[in-house]
């Protein structure tokens, strides 16, 4: 169904004109212009070329790959029924090493955070469940550096089906959550309202894990287990503080 979808849209964008195709050939040496341009003096504001030294980089990272990551892998996993039991992500650690790993190379590329999408669950939906999928996934990519060229015959609207169909697939979560109890009710509707409105997983996130501290804050449910919900709860306050600021 999501391959019929992005061919339908495919064939019905070409029909109606709207796409544009100009192949050019793909220059690997442009590689070159970002690949390990790194500004170190930059970082810890030791040049004076801009505002962001090391502290504010590493904020937005964190939230920014941290977050988005674990709100990724929580939706996909759930979808391809990984979570165990006690409602765990299994070997976590293990996962957020390589997502590391991933970024920090990623960086030295010079290209954007390199971090798992939720467009994975694309695979999920597929069949995917082992890391043999991702592998797969990678050696395809790597292939289609050769046809990249031809990427523009696939418009950008042609993703539409798929992610409308697997969207709607991942919401099916929902109906484990409590909404007869408000200090989870209302997190989870925040979560889901924001990541949407505001573009991004680690956005949704903050703002439910937030709702969540201050609710249990004024009922007066708050333990000592929660020092870590409290401690996030902290640093995203700070941080739409921050951006606030601007």
């Amino acid at each position: 169904a999501i391959l019929i979808g992005i061919v339908a849209t495919t064939l019905a964008g070409w029909l109606a004109g709207q796409v544009s195709f100009k192949p050019a050939p793909y220059d690997l040496g442009t590689i070159g212009q970002t690949f390990g341009q790194l500004d170190l003096a930059g970082v810890f504001g030791l040049s004076g070329s801009h505002g962001l030294g090391l502290f504010e980089i590493l904020f937005v990272f964190l939230f920014v790959d941290l977050f988005d990551n674990i709100g990724t892998l929580v939706g996909v996993t759930r979808r391809a029924g990984l979570i165990d039991k006690h409602g765990k992500v299994p070997r976590l650690n293990r996962i957020l090493f390589t997502d590391s790993i991933a970024t920090m190379f990623g960086s030295i590329a010079g290209t954007s955070t390199v971090t798992s999408y939720v467009e994975s669950a694309a695979g999920v939906q597929a069949g995917g469940r082992t890391g043999l999928t991702a592998i797969v996934t990678g050696i395809l990519f790597l292939l289609a550096i050769l046809v990249a060229p031809y990427a523009q015959l696939v418009p950008l609207a042609a993703t539409a089906p798929a992610l409308i169909l697997v969207g709607a697939l991942m919401m099916a979560p929902l109906v484990d959550v409590d909404w007869d109890v408000p200090e989870i009710a209302i997190p989870a509707f925040l979560t889901v309202a924001m990541i949407p409105l505001t573009f991004s997983i680690a956005n949704g996130l903050a703002f439910g894990i937030t709702a969540h501290a201050l609710l249990k804050l004024l009922k007066g449910e708050i333990t000592r287990t929660d020092g870590l919900l409290l401690a996030l709860a902290m640093l995203f306050v700070v941080r739409f503080a921050w951006l606030a600021a601007g």
